[in-house]
């Protein structure tokens, strides 16, 4: 996999932004919308709008990715 950021564009509330990503958090962030069912847009809408206004939003999508992966990986460990 490539581990250079790679822009891929989104679409929050009507307009289009571009996000940056190493394609390992791309997939995971696809693989999580999967998860909950909603379009990857609405995901990043969620969290742009619970980010601090002093994260950018590719940040916030790492850190909700890596939370995600924490809590999954805790409750293997508790099972």
């Amino acid at each position: 996999m490539n581990t250079r950021p790679q822009k891929h564009s989104l679409t929050l509330k009507g307009h289009r932004t571009s996000v940056s990503l190493e394609d390992e958090f791309w997939e995971a962030f696809r693989e999580i919308a999967a998860e909950r069912n909603m379009p990857i847009n609405a995901l990043a809408v969620e969290i742009d709008e619970n980010r601090d206004a002093d994260s950018g939003l590719a940040s916030s999508i790492r850190l909700y990715v890596l939370r995600h992966l924490q809590v999954q990986a805790s409750m293997r460990r508790a099972s």
